[in-house]
């Protein structure tokens, strides 16, 4: 299960687990589509891997499976 990280690492932005628009790499480093798209051209800083979007959440579900709360900042 993913685990649906609170923020974009790069510009710290709320990234709620339901929203449309969020990125992911293969080791869930979590941007926002502005960054994603922007400087970073669809590329992680952090693992060189493709940045794809991630998927949502359905609210139904945040109840028994909540995203994460702890906000990851890249460094």
């Amino acid at each position: 299960m993913l685990e649906m990280r609170p923020n974009c690492e790069r510009c710290d932005c709320d990234l709620a687990p339901d929203v449309v628009g969020a990125h992911i790499c293969s080791f869930e480093c979590t941007f926002c589509e502005d960054c994603s798209r922007g400087p970073l051209n669809g590329i992680c800083p952090n693992c060189g891997g493709d940045l794809v979007i991630r998927p949502t959440r359905a609210r139904a579900l945040l109840a028994k499976y909540p995203a994460s709360t702890q906000r990851v900042t890249s460094s």
